[in-house]
């Protein structure tokens, strides 16, 4: 049976059989292709996807920076925990000069501390506004995780380079009341 505008269009004379069937073939031809072409993309979907993928990943970054700085935080408690608990006591007389930065700061420790400092088995860290001295073994802890926070620390292998053998000074003693 055929569609009745076709019979219409047929007994007016405006179409002919054989354009009828091409028409037909054409029209089945198109149906065939949709069908094997993919689905029909919608653009307000691909659209929400990408948004939600920025959000994802700007969310991700975000999570990153505020991990790291909850390290960040982690490890200054850890050294102020350290310096803490390892501070030594310097009230003294002895003055000893060093340098923070560019600039030379004085603490006044007592004369075992003074000798202890030189020859590195303590060390001056930063605490805040003032300075504590600590330990060589819990400045290097410190040094790993900060090493701004320590301001001297000086090395025993640099001391013992300076009482080497061949020293020329080696055989003059120096005044024990001789301060720099």
């Amino acid at each position: 049976m055929k569609n009745a505008l076709q019979e219409q269009l047929l007994k007016a004379g405006l179409a002919d059989e054989k354009k009828l069937k091409s028409m037909k073939k054409e029209r089945h031809l198109q149906r065939k292709q949709l069908g094997k072409k993919q689905k029909i993309v919608n653009e307000a979907t691909v659209l929400a996807e990408q948004q939600r993928l920025e959000k994802v990943a700007r969310d991700q970054e975000l999570n990153r920076q505020q991990q790291a700085e909850r390290e960040k935080r982690a490890i200054a408690a850890q050294v102020r925990q350290l310096i803490d608990v390892n501070r030594i006591a310097h009230k003294g007389e002895v003055a000893f000069n060093f340098a923070d930065g560019t600039l030379v700061k004085r603490l006044y420790v007592k004369q075992k501390i003074h000798n202890e400092l030189t020859q590195g088995k303590l060390a001056i860290a930063r605490d805040a506004d003032s300075y504590a001295l600590i330990p060589a073994q819990i400045a290097e802890k410190i040094q790993q995780r900060i090493p701004e926070t320590i301001v001297l620390c000086n090395t025993r292998d640099a001391v013992d380079e300076t009482t080497a053998e061949d020293d020329p000074y080696a055989d003059y003693k120096v005044p024990d009341d001789l301060m720099w």
